[in-house]
C-alpha cells in the first residue's frame, strides 16, 4: 500500500488538493471498525512529517486500540459550511477523503521527531498508508460538484456530477 509520499508522487495535483482541503481544519473524523466489526467515529487531528501523513493519540484511547487490532481507516478532512443564500461570502470550498491501513510506528526517535511537542508519557503514533483518496468541490460554474479520486490500480479519476 503507498505510502502518502508515493501517492503524491503518483498523483501530484490532487495530492496537493487533498493536502490542501486536509490542512484547512485542524480537527478530521477518522473512522475505524470496532471489535464487533461496527464503524467506529474519533476526532483526530493529522501532522505532515518528511513528507509523509501521521496520526497521533493518546495512549490506550479507542481508535488506537481499534488500529492496532484492525489498521483500516477512513479520514475525513472536515467541511466549510455553504455560504447562506444570497450571500457573497465564500462557502464550502470541498472537502478530501482517504482510506488505507494505519501502521504503528513505536521507535522513539521517530515519535520525538514526528511529535517533537507531545506530552510526556507514552502515547501511540500511526503512518497512514493510502489505498484511496478523494477530493469534492464545486465546479466552476457552481452548479454541480466535481469528484477526483485515485487509487493505486487505476490512477486519478475526474467526475462532474449536477
Amino acid at each position: 500500500m503507498p505510502s502518502w509520499s508515493a501517492f503524491a508522487a503518483a498523483a501530484p495535483a490532487l495530492a496537493a488538493d487533498a493536502r490542501e482541503r486536509l490542512d484547512a481544519h485542524v480537527h478530521k473524523t477518522l473512522a475505524t471498525v470496532r471489535r464487533d466489526g461496527a464503524p467506529r467515529i474519533s476526532g483526530t487531528e493529522t501532522v505532515w512529517a518528511d513528507g509523509e501523513l501521521w496520526i497521533g493519540s493518546m495512549w490506550r484511547a479507542r481508535k488506537a486500540l481499534d488500529l492496532r487490532r484492525d489498521p483500516r481507516f477512513a479520514l475525513h478532512s472536515g467541511s466549510d459550511d455553504p455560504a447562506p443564500p444570497g450571500s457573497d461570502a465564500p462557502g464550502w470550498v470541498g472537502d478530501a477523503k482517504l482510506a488505507g491501513v494505519a501502521v504503528e510506528v513505536e521507535d522513539p526517535a521517530v515519535i520525538a521527531h514526528v511529535v517533537p511537542h507531545a506530552p510526556p508519557g507514552p502515547l501511540h503514533l500511526f503512518r497512514l498508508e493510502v489505498r484511496e483518496v478523494s477530493t469534492v468541490r464545486m465546479s466552476d460554474d457552481g452548479k454541480g460538484i466535481v469528484v477526483a479520486s485515485w487509487t493505486a490500480e487505476r490512477g486519478v479519476r475526474t467526475l462532474a456530477r449536477r
